[in-house]
């Protein structure tokens, strides 16, 4: 039997009972944890030729015009519920799967999945590890099933009105979506499961361009880095000659929430204490007079650095300057902009705004 399940079955059992080939091939240990009791459910990271982290179980159609499709082997972990555990399962062969004809009328997407039948569990008549193809309802915006309980997803495959090996079958080229995540033992690096929230802090994970560590609430990069990058997206106005405190209104980068927050949106925070560059860049408008960019450290006064400033704009002129400070963490910096003239609608893309971490003080 190709897809083998380990501690599912007992010698003597009408399933047939694990046998020692069961046990070698399925992979066993503890798992990456999502609480106490619970492990992160996946495929094991492996490849054929070194070039794929989640070679094991993908789906690839068997050629043009067919409607079958093979999984190559590979193991996995299925978590079912806490008081049941996690099940550690194997394919040992490659595995042909057959999809049904299409619906004469509209398309539906069909799920691939690697289940866990448990009777003991489940209350069903059956004890074994399957993989196996759950159809899904054919409409003009077909759905994806939803995944079983004790399964995990391996792809979905996206069947044409009318298909059928008499009719040119399923593109295989665009038919399948992947929906392999990845797990590894707990204190391994995680790959290929971008998704997953991390289980508890000093985790680690590959995030596709370097080593993450989970520190309680979001994925950090093990080199420290600290940013924030904002940006406005309504127009504002300015009275004449006194200064305006840009609020922000969305950011196109961060690594840390605490550097911004549209609860206080003037304010670029430092999450440390360290060296940093405030970045401030400002467009101004024909009309501008005497017009000026500035820091404001901590909303005073006596810390207010004057950064840029043009005596008068014909439009579309700007500048954009960096300042360094040293900030404790805590410590927030705001944009101020001045016009000794009035000015009114100033387009939102004329103001930008970022504050980066250089390193400690």
């Amino acid at each position: 039997m190709p897809v083998r399940a380990a501690w599912l079955t007992n010698r003597g059992d009408s399933a047939g009972g694990q046998t020692r080939t069961d046990t070698r091939l399925a992979p066993l240990g503890t798992f990456a944890p999502t609480g106490r009791l619970t492990s992160l459910s996946g495929v094991i990271p492996g490849s054929a030729n070194g070039a794929t982290v989640l070679d094991g179980l993908a789906v690839t159609g068997t050629g043009p015009g067919s409607m079958t499709a093979s999984v190559a082997p590979g193991r996995a972990l299925i978590q079912s519920s806490e008081a049941a555990g996690a099940y550690p399962v194997s394919l040992d062969t490659a595995m042909t799967l057959t999809f049904g004809d299409g619906n004469a009328s509209n398309p539906r997407i069909d799920l691939v999945v690697l289940r866990v039948y448990d009777a003991a569990v489940d209350g069903g008549a059956e004890t074994k590890a399957a993989i196996e193809i759950i159809q899904g309802t054919a409409a003009p915006t077909p759905t994806v099933p939803p995944v079983p309980a004790a399964a995990i997803p391996l792809a979905q495959v996206r069947v044409p009105a009318g298909a059928s090996a008499g009719t040119g079958g399923i593109d295989w080229g665009t038919a399948i979506t992947n929906r392999r995540s990845g797990t590894v033992a707990v204190g391994g690096i995680l790959v290929g499961a971008p998704n997953a929230p991390g289980a508890y802090p000093g985790q680690f994970r590959d995030g596709g361009r370097g080593i993450e560590r989970w520190n309680g609430s979001s994925w950090m990069p093990t080199e420290e880095r600290h940013y924030v990058s904002v940006f406005k997206t309504t127009a504002y106005n300015m009275a004449a000659g006194s200064y305006v405190t840009l609020q922000w209104e969305g950011f196109s980068s961060r690594t840390d929430t605490a550097m911004w927050s549209p609860a206080q949106p003037g304010r670029l925070v430092a999450p440390v204490r360290g060296q940093y560059v405030f970045y401030a860049t400002q467009t101004w408008p024909g009309g501008a007079n005497q017009a000026r960019t500035r820091a404001r450290v901590n909303g005073d006064e006596s810390q207010a650095i004057q950064m840029s400033y043009m005596a008068t704009s014909g439009g579309g002129q700007g500048t954009s300057d960096g300042l360094p400070l040293v900030l404790n963490a805590g410590d927030y910096v705001e944009m101020n902009v001045y016009s000794s003239s009035a000015l009114s609608a100033v387009p939102a893309a004329y103001s930008r705004a970022s504050l980066v971490w250089q390193g400690p003080a």
